[in-house]
C-alpha cells in the first residue's frame, strides 16, 4: 500500500538523549512583545546574534537576506509612517489604531528585520533562497534566545504591502523574512499546547496514489 503511514521510528516514541543545547531548545518559548523591555542587545550582543544568524544553509554561498536594525528614535519613526499608511488604506484611524500603528516598533528595545535580498543563479531558485531567509531569521532568534533575551517573530500587514515596505527600508525587489522583537522578558511564559510529532512524521512508502 503507497502513501501515507505512520512511522514506527523508536526514536520518536523514546526519551530523548539529554543535552543542554537539547534541555535549551525543547524549552524555547516567545514571549509577548508587550513583555519586552529594557535592557535591549549590546552592540557586541548584536554583532554575535547577526554572526550566528549568517551560519545557515546557503546553496551557492548567495547571502539572499540581510538585516535592518530598528532601534532608538528610529522605531518611533517608523511607527508614526506606517500610522500615516494605515490611514491611507483605510481612512481615518481611531484612537486606538493609531496607537497600535505608532507603537508596532517602540514596543520592544530592539527589533531586527530579516530581508529577503533576491540572486540571479541559474540552479538556485528564488524560493530556496527565501527559506534560507527563513532559517537566518530563526537561528537568529536562538542567538538571542541563548544570550538571555526574549524574542517574537512577527510580519504583519505592511509586510504585504509595497509602501509599507519601502518606509520600513526595503527595496522594491526585496520581501519581508520577518520583524524580530529583541528584549528582556518581564514574565514567565506559560507553555502552549504543542504538536504530536508522531501525527507528523511517516517512513515513505512511494508516491502518493493520485
Amino acid at each position: 500500500m503507497h502513501g501515507r503511514a505512520k512511522t514506527s521510528n523508536p526514536f520518536l516514541e523514546s526519551s530523548y538523549m539529554t543535552s543542554p543545547v537539547i534541555d535549551f531548545l525543547l524549552a524555547r518559548k516567545s514571549p509577548p512583545i508587550a513583555d519586552l523591555k529594557e535592557p535591549g542587545p549590546s552592540d557586541d550582543d548584536i554583532a554575535t546574534i547577526l554572526k550566528v544568524a549568517t551560519r545557515v544553509p546557503d546553496h551557492g554561498k548567495l547571502a539572499p537576506w540581510r538585516f535592518i536594525l530598528y532601534r532608538g528614535d528610529a522605531r518611533l519613526q517608523a511607527g508614526e509612517l506606517l500610522a500615516q499608511r494605515a490611514a491611507e488604506l483605510e481612512g481615518p484611524l481611531s484612537q486606538g489604531r493609531l496607537e497600535q500603528e505608532r507603537t508596532r516598533f517602540s514596543r520592544a528595545p530592539l527589533v531586527i528585520g530579516v530581508v529577503h535580498v533576491p540572486k540571479d543563479h541559474p540552479k538556485v531558485p528564488k524560493w530556496e533562497m527565501f527559506l534560507s531567509g527563513g532559517a537566518a531569521a530563526m537561528k537568529l532568534v536562538l542567538a538571542a534566545n541563548a544570550l538571555g533575551y526574549g524574542t517574537n517573530w512577527v510580519t504583519n500587514w505592511y509586510s504585504e504591502d509595497a509602501e509599507g515596505r519601502r518606509i520600513l527600508g526595503l527595496a522594491p525587489d526585496e520581501r519581508v523574512v520577518g520583524f524580530v522583537h529583541i528584549g528582556t522578558p518581564t514574565s514567565e511564559v506559560p507553555e502552549r499546547p504543542r504538536p504530536d510529532v508522531a501525527q507528523l512524521v511517516t517512513d515513505y512508502s512511494g508516491p502518493l496514489e493520485g
